[in-house]
């Protein structure tokens, strides 16, 4: 029955897995002083998802920062938890990054999901360039955040990672409810014009969209407290000598806020 779920997984992870959502769920958001967290791995669509099994050949890098420092999260091969550590008490952000993987999708299917990701502009380019009958070879990285409430209120929820691609909230939505403003960063310098999603858990019905501005900042009226998914995707040309055409950075970040 493992070697069946682990297989299962794998093939979450190739061909059509590129083009849907990446992130993470802890046990709890809100954990206690010394408790242990399970850290899920969750890919799928509309915050509905399978979970996504440790695996140390896709991982660049994998820790949670909390009392002032980074600390590798470590777990198991194969196995959902992909990870575990102990909270501190103190606000916490969890940050996952992955090593990249390689896909190639008919140009039908690629335009397809460039529509649905917001990536206009690279169905344009390609357009431009006599690409639109090609396929979409493409090489995507995941950057996904989950952030943790604490006993007192911190700026650790607004540290940027320095993931190549990274949704940075400007205040700690685990705080209190209220507006979500945060940046977009690509490379660490705002991104303009990137579309910007919001989820909440408890109905995938209720979905919020918005475009990053000029300093890339976005903001989001959340309408109910609880537990709730900001995602992005960012698409650059590869470099000149890369065996695919395109590289994908998919961005996202949970947390739950409170009831008022």
């Amino acid at each position: 029955m493992i070697r069946g779920f682990v297989f299962g997984a794998a093939l979450l992870l190739t061909d059509n897995a590129h083009a849907h959502d990446f992130w993470i769920e802890p046990s709890t958001f809100t954990p206690r002083p010394g408790a242990m967290i399970a850290v899920h791995l969750k890919v799928g669509e509309k915050f509905i998802g399978d979970p996504v099994p440790r695996q140390s050949g896709s991982i660049d890098r994998f820790f949670v920062r909390q009392n002032g420092g980074d600390t590798a999260i470590g777990g198991a091969n194969n196995l959902d938890p992909a990870g575990l550590f102990r909270s501190s008490g103190e606000p916490a952000v969890i940050g996952y990054s992955s090593n990249g993987s390689s896909t190639e999708l008919p140009a039908a299917r690629f335009e397809d999901y460039l529509h649905q990701s917001g990536l206009t502009a690279i169905i344009e380019e390609r357009r431009r360039r006599g690409e639109s009958t090609r396929p979409g070879r493409e090489r995507f990285f995941r950057y996904a955040k989950a952030l943790l409430t604490g006993t007192a209120k911190s700026g650790t929820a607004t540290q940027a990672l320095g993931f190549a691609y990274e949704i940075v909230p400007g205040d700690d939505p685990t705080a209190s409810i209220g507006p979500l403003r945060g940046r977009v960063l690509h490379n660490g310098k705002p991104l303009a014009g990137a579309l910007v999603e919001a989820l909440w858990r408890d109905d995938p019905s209720i979905q919020l969209a918005t475009h990053s501005g000029p300093q890339g900042g976005f903001d989001f009226a959340l309408p109910r407290p609880g537990v709730w998914l900001i995602k992005s995707v960012h698409m650059v040309r590869a470099g000149f000598f890369a065996s695919h055409d395109w590289d994908s950075l998919w961005a996202s970040l949970t947390f739950e806020t409170p009831k008022p």
